[in-house]
Formats: structure tokens, C-alpha cells, sequence
């Protein structure tokens, strides 16, 4: 494994690793990094949670001058919250950069807010193709003296019906950028899009096991008509700290939710009905220990953050057997074990399970008899959220909160966990004994002197 301390990188940046404790590359870092510090245009295959957002981010954040406030990089991403993620990690990465500004540029929230950000200066722009392309089209986003054009998870921006979009943003950077491209998959049309828009790009690849060897999988076979009753018996059974539940449609993940929550689980849905505040509110629990399990359509397969992910459970098997690996990839991640179990009804769903053993190139391991489980109280979380109505746009920072939650709220340093500060809400991981009494200290006190209103999730 290589050193960080191999690479030419900003003493700050070296810095940020070492308390981080990023010591060593993955082997997406050891083979692109290199190759993106010496300003090539790179084209990498690798899979979500491989590392790649370090590989591209520490070479854009090594070259950009941050004295400089206009938009030097740009990262497009084919979802919003995959944006948003990337936003974060690069902030994380760039923490020691003085004047390191980076804005999200997404649907669903304000673009005059937007449009304000971009008038005071930023650095590096993250976004997804149709906001990032709305402002070039209204003039409030000027991309002529960027340096490195991003593409993450290239793949799913085709997919998605981005192909034109992407081509028209690309038209309006300098064509003398660094352009990098990561995609988890390479058919023909991400070759001829790398074709048009890199300059002799050098390709590098990190080969993935289609079931890494710290992945268990199984099946649970079910009658028609049971399949809810195995998902709460394997919740049951193996009683995760966390679990991430995939369904097909929409309507299944809502009904699933709302089944696993009638049993005593604090279970969340997922999925596209659902708009921007509420899918927040969702990740934000999921991700802060609020609730133990999160039941999502293939919208969370890939490009979402969710780790420490003990369990994914599939309800039923996907007819992509891409997309079960995908979906299987979400745990056993950074080397620690995961298991994934997955519901098979016979006989509807047994031409797709033989499908994907062949894909696979082995069968999977057969769960023996579950037994049945009745109320799921074990699966209550130990936090519960409690969403400030204010943000980074109010200038509340995490220490604000953190000071007045134990100093004048006299909550317990140790009933505080995550706090994620997002641009116009907060939310704060408090376990559940001292949940009310933090919701009764900020809404009759002040925090950095300002009146705010909150909500316990």
C-alpha cells in the first residue's frame, strides 16, 4: 500500500489526512492520483465507496488557488445527493485551505440563494447537470477560467438522460482544463463521451470482486404473500445497528416502511415521490443513528454516504444483476465484514435469482429456517433528531451549537452526537432521554444570540 506522503501534495492537505487518519491510497487513489496531480486528463473505473472522490478531490484541491474566488474546478454529479456528498468530503479534504469555498449547485433548492453564492465568490463548484446548466443558460455562473472539469459516476449522468446537457456544459469551459471521468461501468457511449471531451486521457482501472470476500451473502426463500413478514424475520434475526432495505417501486417502499414501523422499528422510506427537505430529513436520521433502518428504491444504490452499514437487505431480487451488486456493495465497505440477505418469492423471482448465480458464478447460501418475529422494539434507535430551522446561511456553525446545547442547555456532551449544518437547517443527534429537554432549551433560549426555532424528528 502507498503513502499519501509519497505524492506532491500541499503540506495542508498532508495534514488533513494525517488527523483523518488516511495514511495509505486504495488502489483507485494509488493508480489515478499520480496520474491527476501531473495534469492528464484521466479516465477512471471504479465503483462507489472505492475512494474515488479522494482520488479526483485531492487533485483539484492541490491545484486551485484559493485567493482566487471564482470557480476554478466544477465536479458534475448525477444526483443530488451524491453532490451533496462530494461537497462534503471536499470540505473535509480542504478543511486546512484558508478561503476554500465550495458550493453546491442542485435542483430543489433556491437558485436565488444560489445565484447570491456565486456573486460573493467560490472555488470549486459541485453540482448536478440540469441546475449547473441553468445557470450558465441565466448568466450567473462564469466557468471561463476553470481548470479541472469533473464527471462522477458518469454512467448513471447517461443513464439518466444527461448525455445532451453534459455536452452543452462542457462546451462552455476553456478547452485547455484538465478533464476526469469516474464511472463504475464503461458501455460504449461513456468511450465515445471521453473521446470527445478529454485530450489523450490515460485510463485506469480497479477491478472489483462481483462479491468481496467481506460480504455474506443468502436468500431467504418465501412464499407468495410473506414476503414482509421475512423482511421483519431477518430484521429480527440479526438485529443490525443498521439496516438498508431495497424495493422496487415506490409504492413497495412506502408500504415496507410503514409496515416495519407498525411493528415497533423506526424505519424511514426512501425513494423519488419524496421532495428535497424531506429526503434531508431522511438521510440526515439514517446517517445521525435516528433510525435503524432505511427502506429505499434504487435511487440509494449508488452515490449516497452511508456507512458502517452492517445489513442490506433485498426485498426482491432486481432483473439487473448489475444492480444487485450495486445495491450489495452498500456494506462491508473500508475492509469492515457486511452481510446482505435477500428475499427470493417462488416461484415469480427464481428465473431471475438462476440469472444472477451465473452472474455471480456461484449460487448463494440458502438461510435456514428464520423464526417469526412478532414486534421489532429492539431496532429503536438510541438518538433521536432534533432539526434546527437555521443553517450555514444564518452563520451557525457546529460549535455554536454544540456550546450552547451543553453550556446553557445543560445537556450532557455525551447525549450530543452528529451534527450535520446544512444551508438553512441543522440537524443534531440527541439520545432519545434528553431529546425533549434539548427541543425545550432552544426553543425558549438563544443560540449565538439568535432566537431559533427546532423540531424533534
Amino acid at each position: 500500500m502507498t503513502p499519501f506522503t509519497d505524492l506532491d501534495l500541499r503540506p495542508e492537505l498532508l495534514l488533513v489526512l494525517e488527523q483523518i487518519g488516511f495514511t495509505h491510497m486504495t488502489p483507485i487513489q494509488a493508480e489515478a492520483l499520480p496520474m491527476v496531480l501531473s495534469g492528464a486528463d484521466v479516465t477512471g473505473q471504479a465503483e462507489t465507496g472505492s475512494g474515488k472522490t479522494a482520488a479526483f478531490g485531492l487533485g483539484l484541491l492541490n491545484r486551485i488557488d484559493v485567493e482566487r474566488a471564482w470557480p476554478q474546478a466544477m465536479v458534475l454529479c448525477p444526483t443530488r445527493e451524491l453532490a451533496e456528498q462530494v461537497t462534503m468530503e471536499l470540505r473535509r479534504l480542504g478543511s486546512r485551505l484558508e478561503n476554500l469555498r465550495v458550493l453546491t449547485l442542485c435542483g430543489g433548492r433556491s437558485f436565488q440563494y444560489q445565484r447570491d453564492s456565486l456573486r460573493r465568490g467560490c472555488t470549486v463548484v459541485v453540482g448536478t447537470p440540469g441546475r449547473v446548466d441553468e445557470h450558465l443558460r441565466r448568466e450567473s455562473l462564469g466557468l471561463q477560467d476553470l481548470r479541472i472539469l469533473v464527471l462522477d459516476e458518469a454512467d448513471r449522468m447517461l443513464d439518466m438522460g444527461f448525455i445532451d446537457v453534459v455536452t452543452d456544459i462542457v462546451g462552455a469551459c476553456p478547452r485547455d482544463r484538465q478533464t476526469l471521468l469516474f464511472s463504475a461501468t464503461f458501455p460504449d457511449a461513456i468511450d465515445e463521451l471521453a473521446a470527445e471531451i478529454q485530450d489523450e486521457p490515460i485510463r485506469v482501472s480497479v477491478s472489483e470482486d462481483t462479491q468481496p470476500e467481506t460480504i455474506t451473502q443468502s436468500l431467504v426463500i418465501c412464499e407468495m404473500g410473506q414476503r414482509k413478514q421475512r423482511i421483519a424475520d431477518v430484521l429480527a434475526h440479526y438485529a443490525p445497528t443498521s439496516a438498508l432495505v431495497f424495493c422496487e417501486t415506490r409504492k413497495d417502499c412506502a408500504e415496507v416502511a410503514r409496515s416495519l414501523s407498525q411493528r415497533g422499528a423506526a424505519a424511514l422510506a426512501l425513494h423519488g415521490d419524496l421532495d428535497q427537505r424531506q429526503r434531508d430529513d431522511v438521510l440526515v436520521q439514517f446517517a445521525n443513528g435516528s433510525a435503524t433502518v432505511l427502506v429505499a428504491t434504487n435511487v440509494a444504490a449508488r452515490g449516497l454516504d452511508i456507512p458502517e452499514l452492517p445489513l442490506v437487505l433485498v426485498a426482491e431480487l432486481s432483473s439487473d444483476p448489475e444492480s444487485h451488486v450495486h445495491r450489495v456493495g452498500r456494506t462491508g465497505r473500508a475492509g469492515e465484514s457486511g452481510r446482505a440477505v435477500s428475499i427470493v418469492s417462488r416461484p415469480n423471482e427464481h428465473k431471475r435469482l438462476e440469472t444472477l448465480e451465473a452472474f455471480l458464478g456461484e449460487p448463494l447460501t440458502r438461510e435456514p429456517e428464520l423464526p417469526v418475529s412478532g414486534r421489532l422494539d429492539s431496532l429503536t434507535p438510541h438518538n433521536r433528531t432534533l432539526l434546527l430551522l437555521a443553517g450555514r446561511a444564518a452563520k451557525l456553525r457546529k460549535g455554536d451549537v454544540l456550546g450552547a446545547l451543553i453550556k446553557d442547555g445543560g445537556i450532557p456532551k455525551d447525549a450530543i452526537g452528529r451534527i450535520d449544518t446544512m444551508d438553512k437547517t441543522t440537524a443534531v443527534a440527541i439520545t432519545r432521554e434528553w431529546a425533549d429537554k434539548a427541543l425545550d432549551y432552544v426553543m425558549r433560549g438563544r443560540i449565538k444570540k439568535q432566537r431559533i426555532r427546532a423540531v424533534l424528528l
